[in-house]
């Protein structure tokens, strides 16, 4: 590999020739081979439109010449537009103010400008103009968490609540055994199932959409502690206007940088509530596990979509492999969870020193739950079938059904008749006849599973 010579503060180092970043990257990617992953591709581009706003605020208020001002956002639009990672090499592992990763991007600006101008463009003094890595990294953060969950998450959520109610209107006056404790219990129709798991995901919808309010208020414009050292005093007002023209969504200055900067408060809140979709997710993945068991020896309420073998030796078996491949999904992120609550409360005096990978794991998150709602909404909501008979076979044979006998006979004799169904195998309606003085006519009503689906009192 051939090298060429750049310099930074700290003295020469060589770097790659065909490297558009330089001398502080280069002191980053020996120092901290770690684990191989860089940081991801949405944070990257998150910083490359911090240093396009930042150099246009800085034109604005007549701190930048307009012609390195142009420079800079050209590059850092082509950058954002065909983001080659290997320009952007640093492990998530680096240090933890996130300053190798600022200053790589800083140094690509700087190279690529300068090639354009055929004029030296600094990395420090032009690009990272009134900025920190302090209040850069937490602001791309926010700014990266945001843009994913406007592009990601949230349409992705949008689309398996859609197919919940698409299915609901195929399936849900079927009725089916409910169960509690894996145990069979009152009916249930699979419309009231359906909205349990909708209003799950619409909870988490709700929460997402109020964090997002905090999350686009940004800290940039604090610098290096929350004072706004060596930053223009409208520069955070004015890089606020120009992002939220770039991006098209409203972004504003944080109301107190120092919040913003010396805490991850606003992370942490993010996570818990990804850690809540992905409970919910897993809760969702492992009910249709449970309703697809069989197809003989199991619940057999349903049939997944068959998508693939299930077994190297056994031929014929189908297994619910995306279900399983959402709840392990959803286990990542409950993992990430723990690590962002960690690093998150490693905000010491004016600033947080895990914010890499608070990064890494929340836009890891947001991404495979996005992936986790397209995939379950497509390869197992809109394609699962239901086994009508085995499932009217089992309603019928339900001693849970005397339950709705209790308000007439009392719960003990009603519990006589529950064990005795049970017993004999028999339905509950048989056995009620001989053990009671109620008519055939009086314990169909009474024992009708669709009219238990709506509760209330025996009339």
């Amino acid at each position: 590999m051939t090298t060429r010579t750049e310099r930074d503060s700290m003295g020469e180092l060589q770097v790659p020739t065909d490297a558009l970043y330089q001398a502080q990257t280069q002191r980053a990617v020996q120092n901290f081979q770690l684990s191989g992953l860089a940081m991801p591709t949405r944070f990257i581009q998150a910083v490359l439109a911090i240093k396009a706003a930042a150099a246009a605020a800085n034109q604005q208020l007549g701190l930048l010449p307009a012609h390195k001002a142009e420079a800079i956002i050209a590059a850092a639009q082509q950058q954002r537009q065909q983001t080659d990672m290997r320009q952007y090499p640093v492990d998530v592992f680096q240090t933890g103010s996130g300053t190798s990763s600022n200053m790589n991007v800083n140094e690509v600006l700087a190279t690529l400008a300068s090639q354009q101008l055929n004029e030296a463009v600094s990395p420090n003094d032009d690009i990272n103009l009134g900025q920190s890595s302090n209040d850069v990294i937490p602001t791309a953060i926010q700014l990266s968490s945001v843009l994913a969950l406007e592009q990601q998450l949230l349409p992705a959520l949008d689309h398996l609540i859609n197919s919940l109610q698409q299915k609901t209107q195929q399936i849900g006056q079927m009725v089916k055994t409910g169960r509690t404790h894996l145990m069979d219990a009152m009916p249930v129709t699979f419309g009231q199932v359906l909205s349990g798991w909708q209003a799950q995901l619409q909870h988490s919808q709700q929460q997402l959409l109020q964090l997002q309010d905090s999350l686009r208020q940004l800290p940039q414009g604090g610098t290096a502690v929350g004072t706004g050292i060596n930053a223009h005093p409208a520069f955070a007002s004015s890089f606020c206007q120009q992002l939220s023209h770039d991006t098209g969504i409203t972004f504003t200055p944080a109301t107190n940088f120092f919040f913003g900067i010396s805490s991850q408060d606003l992370s942490v809140s993010l996570s818990g509530q990804l850690k809540t979709l992905a409970v919910s997710l897993m809760k969702i993945s492992n009910d249709l596990r449970w309703m697809n068991s069989g197809p003989l020896a199991g619940l057999a309420d349903i049939e997944l979509p068959a998508l693939q073998p299930g077994s190297s030796i056994m031929p014929g078996k189908v297994n619910p492999v995306m279900p399983e491949a959402v709840a392990m999904l959803c286990a990542q992120v409950i993992g990430n969870d723990s690590t962002i609550t960690i690093a998150g409360q490693s905000g010491n005096f004016e600033l947080n020193v895990m914010l890499p990978v608070i990064a890494h794991n929340l836009l890891q998150s947001i991404e495979l739950l996005a992936n986790g709602c397209t995939a379950l909404a497509d390869k197992a909501i809109a394609g699962f079938t239901v086994n009508e008979a085995h499932i009217q076979q089992a309603l019928h044979r339900n001693p849970m059904l005397v339950t709705a006998l209790n308000p007439v006979i009392g719960y003990m004799k009603a519990a006589d008749i529950a064990k005795k169904s049970y017993q004999q195998q028999r339905p509950v309606l048989e056995v009620a006849l001989e053990e009671t003085e109620l008519s055939r006519e009086e314990l169909e009503s009474l024992l009708d599973p669709a009219r238990l689906c709506r509760g209330g009192l025996v009339e």
